[in-house]
């Protein structure tokens, strides 16, 4: 790192030295040692230098931002620890790792743990115990260093937003004392809303690097699960969409669907068609933006696409895994691929967000309204987009990482010597039609190139290496990439 400092240090003495010598030296000469001065400056600062000052010139507020915004309809406390503490402190022995839809035991958390944390990948899982989830609740909520933050993907959207004074925004969900109390002032709670008891969710953070038996984790992420009734049936659905009328949204924000997988399978169908009627009733003048989340059902997440909830939607947000499921459930391109390896294939994830507006979104002749999808994975983030629907998205696109990079190092700004550069240097933009071929430029980080009336906008991430916090880290990129994005009037 001195190196550098000194390299720059020299630069610019001898770029002030050709200063004063300017008089006595042809123009011309001036002008091209000074310019190829500037050249040696530029690549002597580090990569993550260049692309946090690209960054901030190109994250500009658009013409027409938001002025109220509802948010809806999951929200909890979130206690988050340790995940290798909280089962040595349940008394659990590492073991072999196994996926399970919904955990039903000790055993089952302990598996399901361990099979995630090896892959280095986010997961979220219903607890069905009533009994047993209490016990670890209790047991996770007075270990020493356990931390109660605001948590369910509304909750955390709508908190991040609040952050903007200009902001106002509404937040429907099962508010109990302990979440009004950890609530920014900025968001207003309808009476409905509220609750006598909170409903708690148990985060299990992990480190990269950290091991449990024979478990290493790749990177750091998180394990939730919950036993939460309320959120998983989106009991507050129709409180949220009766309060639009007198609150007057110019964006309305939808998440917590995953938490109905807790559900009988006869349940879970009935709430979602009452929940399309819902949505249904929102005025089309105000925008829709679909958060997702893990889930392990592929008719449920199936009929999300093809039939009910997609078509009533503008925007979504979703990570890697999500992603994967969803192709894997709706027979999309790339079905096939059983789980990633490392950082996401650019091209293969870009095929797939093509596939979803190409054949979901809205277009002519199909009666949809999603028109945007804003993918987030820790390497990179893309913002694809139908043409002629939204604008101001390099901003939004390089908003939503440099979000990342904050949030994940908890700083007011990225301190580049806490983050480092996982995105590939170079990569094509298809696996399927003839790709183009593109390599990063540090110094014009956010990439756009463009298939059959679909823009996309990619920009690599700069990755903590120690993050302090991982929980929530999706949906303040989803409210960022929002916050900054502008939606043309049809």
């Amino acid at each position: 790192m001195w190196q550098r400092s000194v390299c720059v240090g020299l630069l610019a003495l001898a770029l002030g030295y050709l200063c004063l010598l300017g008089p006595e030296l042809p123009h011309s000469a001036l002008r091209h040692l000074s310019a190829s001065l500037l050249g040696g400056l530029r690549r002597a600062r580090s990569l993550e230098g260049r692309m946090v000052a690209a960054w901030q010139a190109a994250i500009v507020r658009p013409a027409r931002g938001w002025a109220r915004v509802a948010v809806g309809v999951n929200a909890c406390v979130d206690v988050v620890l340790s995940g290798v503490k909280l089962l040595e402190a349940l008394g659990l022995e590492p073991g072999d790792g196994k996926n399970h839809a919904v955990l039903k035991s000790r055993q089952d958390l302990k598996e399901a743990f361990a099979h995630f944390m090896e892959k280095g990948a986010a997961a979220e899982r219903f607890f069905s115990d009533a009994e047993s989830f209490h016990h670890i609740a209790q047991t996770a909520s007075e270990y020493p260093g356990a931390q109660l933050y605001v948590g369910g993907n509304a909750a955390l959207i709508g908190q991040k937003l609040a952050t903007n004074p200009d902001l106002k925004i509404l937040l429907c969900g099962p508010v109990g004392p302990k979440l009004h109390e950890l609530l920014d002032d900025n968001v207003v709670v309808p009476p409905e809303s509220m609750q006598e008891r909170d409903k708690f969710h148990l985060i299990l953070e992990y480190q990269a690097g950290e091991e449990w038996g024979q478990v290493r984790a790749p990177n750091a992420n998180r394990f939730i699960f919950s036993h939460d009734l309320s959120n998983g049936a989106l009991n507050m659905l129709e409180v949220f969409v009766s309060s639009l009328d007198e609150f007057q949204p110019d964006l309305v924000v939808l998440s917590g669907l995953h938490m109905m997988e807790g559900q009988s399978k006869e349940m879970r169908q009935r709430r979602l068609m009452e929940a399309v009627a819902s949505i249904s009733d929102i005025p089309t003048d105000i925008p829709i933006h679909l958060e997702l989340a893990s889930m392990t059902d592929q008719d449920f997440m199936s009929n999300i696409v093809h039939q009910q909830v997609f078509p009533l939607v503008n925007s979504i947000g979703l990570n890697e895994q999500e992603l994967l499921f969803l192709t894997q459930s709706a027979s999309g391109p790339h079905a096939s691929l059983t789980s990633w390896s490392g950082v996401p294939d650019v091209g293969v994830v870009s095929d797939i967000l093509f596939w979803i507006l190409k054949e979901h979104g809205k277009t002519a002749e199909r009666a949809s309204d999603l028109t945007r999808i804003h993918f987030h994975t820790l390497a990179y983030h893309v913002l694809v987009t139908v043409d002629g629907y939204w604008g101001n998205q390099v901003a939004a696109v390089a908003a939503g990482a440099r979000a990342a990079g904050t949030q994940a190092c908890a700083t007011e700004t990225i301190d580049t010597s806490k983050v480092f550069l996982k995105a590939p240097l170079e990569f094509v933009t298809s696996q399927i039609e003839a790709p183009s071929k593109i390599s990063l430029n540090p110094d014009e980080p956010v990439v756009h190139w463009h298939r059959e009336g679909i823009s996309f906008h990619f920009t690599p991430v700069l990755v903590c290496k120690d993050p302090v916090r991982t929980v929530g880290l999706g949906d303040a990129i989803s409210a960022e990439g929002l916050l900054y994005s502008e939606v043309y009037p049809q």
